[in-house]
């Protein structure tokens, strides 16, 4: 049987970020119980798969009313899934509460990621966040409290009016509460929100390039001497607790997406869902499927991607993977991108991997926009 991971969207937030472009959205809470049960219906459908991760992502899926949740346990209990799963569900601090948590336990949850971002009431403010330091505090004793023993903590650095000296801060007092795992990621300032719009008229005050820089270096080897490896651009985890749904992902294997907005990739298609809400809720409920979009990728499309999400990861891409999947040496595809940047040292050839080194990974985007091929 198959193994495949599985992503499920939560589209509720209480209230929308100011840089948040994600399909997700505040003020529809009416249509919670509706969703639960379109999206249970959605779960049921996947048969002949073994699960080996999910992912419970949004929106804040903690929002979600635990009614909606009691119909989504039903059908989560019901998936065949592997004996050591890894099951995470995301959350905002200010959302979490001792019977939400309680019910995630016994739907087997054993991994939480909590959207921390800084941990400055000033700079939570500022980027629109539901929650204070203290709401953070809160959520995660309360999470330990409970047994939750692998937490992941969000962060964002490169924030408006955002100083060097706050991005420390925040580095120290997430680590002293010892989570098993960050993600930090630098704000991408995205068409659409409200920070695109100040952004060009002129009002969002972004630390420049060279702090940014400064930031990510910070965090690279501060995290390394509080005992957390980087395995991926952005994420730093502790011993043998890296998020293996996330390297689903990286390393280009299936997974199954549930709920609006969600994509999958499976037997070398991309499958897309419907986005709004309600339309997503009434085709699960009249044609039984909300797939808007449905590409076979093609072995160009396959490598690009192969390239590009393997070299996020700081032990690279596998040689021997590449051949193994595309027939091919990866040399007579990429050789002339490949020596460009191991001669330059901005990226390092062994036996088997090929992988970017600090300076490579700091100026990824433009090493990976060549990997596109003709």
């Amino acid at each position: 049987m198959k193994e495949v991971a599985l992503y499920i969207h939560i589209p509720f937030c209480k209230q929308k970020c100011l840089y948040c472009d994600f399909p997700s959205f505040a003020g529809i809470e009416e249509h919670m119980l509706h969703y639960a049960v379109a999206l249970a219906k959605e779960i049921n459908s996947i048969k002949n798969k073994k699960i080996k991760t999910i992912f419970i992502g949004g929106g804040t899926p903690t929002y979600l009313s635990l009614e909606g949740w009691r119909i989504i346990k039903e059908s989560i209990d019901a998936l065949d899934t592997r004996g050591d799963l890894e099951f995470t569900v995301e959350g905002n601090p200010g959302t979490f509460t001792t019977e939400i948590l309680e019910l995630f336990k016994k739907m087997g949850v054993n991994r939480l990621s909590i959207g921390l971002q800084a941990f400055q009431d000033s700079l939570l403010k500022s980027l629109g966040r539901i929650h204070t330091i203290e709401d953070f505090k809160q959520s995660f004793e309360m999470a330990r409290k409970l047994g939750f023993n692998n937490i992941n903590v969000d962060l964002m650095f490169g924030l408006p009016c955002q100083t060097f000296e706050q991005w420390q801060e925040t580095l120290k007092n997430v680590t002293e509460l010892n989570p098993e795992h960050l993600s930090c990621y630098s704000l991408i300032v995205e068409e659409g929100t409200p920070f695109f719009k100040r952004f060009e008229g002129g009002t969002l005050k972004l630390p420049d390039e060279e702090i940014d820089r400064a930031m990510y270096h910070e965090t690279i080897v501060y995290l390394r001497e509080k005992g957390y490896l980087q395995y991926e651009i952005s994420n730093f985890a502790k011993d043998k607790m890296a998020c293996r749904h996330n390297l689903v992902y990286w390393e280009m294997e299936e997974y199954i997406g549930c709920g609006s907005a969600s994509h999958s990739y499976i037997d070398g298609f991309r499958y897309r869902n419907e986005e709004n809400v309600e339309a997503y809720m009434e085709k699960i409920n009249v044609h039984g499927s909300a797939i808007v979009e449905k590409v076979k990728n093609s072995t160009k499309d396959d490598m690009e991607e192969f390239m590009f999400m393997g070299l996020r990861k700081t032990i690279g891409i596998s040689k021997s993977q590449f051949q193994k999947r595309f027939k091919i040496d990866i040399h007579s595809v990429y050789e002339v991108v490949i020596s460009k940047y191991t001669s330059c040292g901005l990226m390092v050839e062994n036996d088997d991997n090929i992988f970017l080194t600090h300076e490579g990974i700091e100026v990824s985007n433009i090493i990976m926009a060549e990997f596109l091929l003709p």
